[in-house]
């Protein structure tokens, strides 16, 4: 039976553009690997993490696999595919990503995968059922309140998040599939930390604040009485806005493959990291990789300042420094450590000279611009007035 709840729209989300840059970045570059999203409670981010349901693109799957296959890396293909395509050509469907739920109460059986007890004690036969990792493959794999989450369902988790591969062993049968997911956790840090290798794993982290302006207050209220009284209405006042998103996230997917950075935005990107003392080189090459995709969801031809300081903002946050003994860098510090980067770009790698004086002449971070999730406040309110007058 398909979900037919109607999800609070992603568009209709007042504020907290980071974050939803963020998650954007990951819908359209899925290899970036997740996103850890932080604040207090009462700020929307569940809300924004299950907003995205009807934007998400569709990929190609092998028809009837438990885990959902590529059809085109037959080389990554599960036991059953690889045996049912000695047969015959593997058919192939459309599916949407998937938000898959992972509980508090979660076990480590469902979460890995365990034995069809119902075929095993009635048919005799030893089948495998997929848990959460195997659902989560090539979707995304949501976490609320990751940090008080069991150590050992963390480290299952973080375990296949770095291999992309996941094993089941039960009653004698072993059973290896592919498990690439989007790791996208939520927390409060009220209620605890969470351990630094597991924050490492995290690629990028979006710090929610809550929302002070009475204005923008007044119309995340107006939105959610809205959405509490009748859904399907908020939802097609923000409908355009939703189609030009779908559309946004398709084209910069098509795109992002062909996105470049200028050299002089890796040796900066290099020399800021190393000047920060940022651990290991996982952090530069998600910057670079984020950066891609913000270009690509402004359909820039090429990464620019903007969306490198946005991108390594991000990534940069939450990461300690120095072998775990300097916290996290400050924005301030990551502005001044890549225009110091740019700064220091020697003179060969041009002809990228105007984007190295744009960088160091950059203050406050600006937005890329055309912003695609820009809801329309105003027309929203137009349309309540329209249906008043009516």
């Amino acid at each position: 039976m398909s979900d037919t709840i109607v999800r609070f729209p992603f568009s209709a989300i007042v504020g907290q553009e980071r974050l939803k840059w963020a998650y954007l970045a990951n819908l359209v570059r899925p290899g970036i690997g997740g996103l850890l999203i932080s604040g207090p409670k009462g700020t929307g981010k569940t809300t924004i993490v299950f907003s995205v349901a009807e934007a998400l693109p569709e990929n190609d799957v092998v028809e009837g696999c438990l885990v959902g296959c590529d059809p085109a890396e037959p080389s990554e293909h599960c036991p059953h595919c690889r045996q049912r395509a000695k047969d015959a050509a593997l058919p192939v469907a459309r599916r949407p990503m998937r938000v898959i739920n992972l509980p508090l109460s979660c076990t480590e059986d469902r979460l890995i995968g365990s034995i069809d007890v119902e075929k095993l004690l009635g048919q005799g036969t030893r089948e495998v059922e997929p848990g959460l990792l195997g659902e989560a493959h090539r979707n995304i794999l949501y976490v609320d309140e990751v940090n008080l989450l069991p150590d050992h369902l963390v480290d299952d988790i973080l375990d296949v998040a770095a291999r992309h591969w996941n094993t089941i062993e039960r009653e004698g049968v072993s059973f290896s599939h592919r498990s690439e997911f989007v790791l996208i956790g939520t927390m409060n840090p009220e209620e605890g930390d969470l351990r630094p290798q597991i924050l490492d794993r995290f690629p990028l982290c979006a710090r929610v604040e809550t929302v002070s302006d009475p204005r923008l207050r007044e119309e995340i209220v107006r939105r959610n009485l809205l959405f509490e009284k009748d859904p399907g209405e908020l939802a097609r006042l923000f409908a355009p806005e939703q189609a030009r998103l779908r559309e946004t996230i398709a084209r910069a997917r098509a795109e992002v493959g062909n996105i470049v950075a200028p050299p002089a935005l890796l040796r900066a990107t290099a020399t800021a990291c190393s000047s920060l003392k940022v651990d290991g080189q996982r952090p530069d090459i998600v910057i670079i990789k984020t950066a891609g995709a913000l270009a690509a969801l402004n359909g820039a031809a090429e990464v620019g300042p903007a969306h490198l300081l946005m991108a390594a903002e991000l990534a940069l946050n939450h990461r300690t420094r120095d072998g775990g003994l300097l916290d996290p860098p400050s924005r301030e510090d990551i502005h001044e450590a890549f225009r110091k980067g740019m700064a220091a770009a020697p003179a060969d790698l041009e002809p990228h000279r105007a984007v190295r004086k744009e960088l160091g002449a950059l203050g406050e971070l600006a937005e890329p611009e055309p912003d695609p999730v820009q809801a329309s406040g105003s027309r929203a309110r137009e349309g309540e007035t329209a249906r008043k007058k009516a």
